[in-house]
């Protein structure tokens, strides 16, 4: 099978009254400059809405629409299961509720140039972010992202941004690398293509606060620290105390 040139992954949990909008965006745009070689695979994530009603609808209009089933919850559960899906040269993945407009996510495709990964930065001073963040998101965020910093070295001011594109070998090489911890798969995957050599680069990009999150800050926050705590110690001497964390985490949750 000859691959094609774009491959959009999506991850969508209970997504059914969000999805609508992102797809309207997205589907005559990528149709229109990509005619055939473009793909969006929505990965549905132990969903129990009518999030794949709503994307059968589309699919008769758009061919390039498909969806797969993943019944373990979790977007790193939901990435793997898209990445293995994915058919396309350039692999990346963006939110369902469409934060990312289409036109953002060709900026990715137009700037990757010979780097291995391309992120999108909310926190580029040319970025356009509307409406601005709640003032505790904005603290986790850059909380999160000095903590990034200084476990794993990452200079990169984004690592959560849900808009992503990745070479399909630098991808393929990493996979058997990647964990599945929550918050910081991310982070994993943007450590794993550094281990490797690829390079990552990131750009300014348009991004729009959404509403509907189910994120919660507190506990969230609180899920974020654990994660990237598990995931540096997965990359230490100190493996093996990570059994007895996932036992601790399992008492948590």
């Amino acid at each position: 099978m000859v691959a094609m040139k774009l491959s959009i992954i999506v991850p969508a949990h209970n997504e059914e009254a969000r999805i609508g909008r992102m797809l309207e965006a997205y589907l005559p745009y990528v149709t229109e400059h990509y005619a055939a070689d473009v793909e969006i695979v929505v990965v549905l994530n132990a969903c129990t809405d009518g999030t794949e009603r709503v994307i059968s609808e589309f699919s008769t209009k758009f061919p390039c629409l498909r969806w797969i089933e993943e019944s373990r919850p979790g977007k790193g559960q939901a990435l793997m299961a898209g990445f293995a899906a994915a058919e396309g040269d350039l692999i990346g993945f963006t939110d369902a509720d469409g934060s990312t407009p289409p036109q953002a996510f060709q900026d990715l495709v137009d700037r990757i140039g010979d780097a291995g990964c391309i992120i999108a930065s909310r926190w580029r001073n040319d970025s356009i972010v509307s409406p601005r963040q709640p003032l505790d998101r904005r603290i986790a965020s850059r909380c999160f992202n000095l903590m990034v910093r200084i476990l794993f070295g990452l200079r990169l001011t984004d690592t959560q941004c849900g808009a992503k594109l990745i070479r399909r070998a630098p991808l393929r090489a990493v996979l058997p690398c990647l964990g599945l911890t929550r918050w910081a798969f991310d982070v994993d995957l943007l450590f794993q293509l550094r281990r490797q050599g690829h390079r990552t680069i990131e750009t300014a990009t348009e991004w729009h606060d959404v509403a509907g999150s189910k994120i919660d800050v507190m506990h969230s926050s609180i899920d974020m620290f654990c994660a990237l705590t598990r995931l540096r110690l997965l990359y230490s001497p100190f493996k093996g105390i990570v059994t007895v964390y996932n036992k601790l985490l399992k008492i948590r949750t």
